[in-house]
């Protein structure tokens, strides 16, 4: 039953890293259809960024912790990319570049979204395994 509530808890971080990832995706859809100003779309998707990359670190230990190495390990990029923008201190989005950079900041995102997509289809399958694992 330990497992079932360890695959429910990573279901409900990657559940709100997806919240956080679609939230900068529709600041930035904003900014681009001109119903924001650069200001407040920066200000708003740079606010959640910090929260972003330390959620991804706890699911990315959370799964240490409780022996799932392998998913551990299929978090690590996610992680690394993380820590590598923080470290370049290219994690926040600058005001005055973000028309000018609004192409890559959406390609990354969709790509941060569609990895994270494919983090929830594991844990969603690695919790279903769990549960029909029990009833044997």
């Amino acid at each position: 039953m330990g497992d079932l509530y360890t695959w429910l808890i990573s279901f409900f971080i990657l559940i709100a890293l997806l919240v956080i990832v679609v939230f900068q995706l529709m600041c930035l859809a904003d900014l681009e259809f001109d119903y924001i100003n650069p200001y407040d779309s920066s200000s708003r998707i740079n606010r959640v960024v910090m929260p972003e990359f330390v959620t991804q670190a706890a699911l990315c230990l959370f799964h240490l912790v409780t022996g799932h190495w392998v998913m551990s390990l299929i978090c690590a990029p996610y992680l690394y990319y993380n820590v590598r923008l923080y470290q370049q201190k290219q994690h926040l989005v600058d005001v005055t570049e973000i028309f000018n950079l609004l192409p890559w900041e959406k390609k990354q995102r969709l790509f941060k979204l569609a990895y994270l997509f494919f983090l929830l289809f594991l844990s969603l399958f690695w919790m279903i395994y769990s549960v029909l694992e029990e009833d044997e």
